[in-house]
């Protein structure tokens, strides 16, 4: 819901997973695609046929955010029953707390045993600026504590995810294209997928 340079997050997510379905066409990969919510979306089997761009990007452009909480269960089921070969998933999401990561954790650890899971999530620009402005009063700073509450938090997601071998990528929405193709590219030059 919250607007980013005039585009709201699942926009810049869309965005980068059009981008990715290309790159990763192009270098001869499989590209699938699920989308989910409270409830699972479409599932798009993963092809490196010419025409799965376009597939891809017919399914993304209908999707919309209805705001409920995601249920990662569901995922994970849909997961293990829809994507057979161990594969690179890279799941965009946004969680604002790291009590809302611990509730998600065990299901995004059963996709981790068996596929390569990247969770790649945003930090929050607006409040990064309000942790850097000089507090002038008393309420800038609790606002400022709060801001730097609420980041230091998002760091500590990326740090528990890392323990539990998940791939994570805490990125500025503008950024965010730009750090997953590099990302899923220095996985390729690895040979990790």
């Amino acid at each position: 819901k919250m607007p980013f340079a005039g585009l709201s997050l699942l926009d810049y997510a869309i965005n980068s997973s059009l981008v990715m379905c290309n790159v990763s066409l192009r270098r001869h990969d499989r590209f699938g695609l699920i989308t989910f919510a409270e409830k699972i979306g479409t599932i798009l089997p993963a092809d490196k046929k010419a025409t799965q761009l376009q597939n891809v990007l017919q399914i993304l452009y209908n999707q919309t955010t209805r705001f409920l909480e995601s249920d990662f269960e569901m995922l994970y089921k849909q997961v293990r029953a829809n994507v057979r070969h161990r594969s690179l998933l890279i799941l965009y999401t946004n969680f604002e707390s790291f009590g809302g990561m611990q509730r998600q954790l065990p299901y995004l650890r059963m996709i981790a045993k068996h596929h390569l899971l990247m969770v790649v999530f945003f930090e929050n620009t607006e409040l990064k600026d309000l942790a850097g402005k000089k507090a002038k009063d008393i309420e800038g700073v609790y606002i400022k504590t709060i801001a730097e509450k609420f980041i230091h938090e998002k760091k500590m997601i990326v740090k528990e995810l890392q323990n539990h071998g998940i791939l994570s990528i805490l990125t500025t929405p503008e950024s965010l294209t730009v750090n997953t193709v590099n990302k899923y590219l220095e996985l390729k030059a690895r040979q990790a997928i």
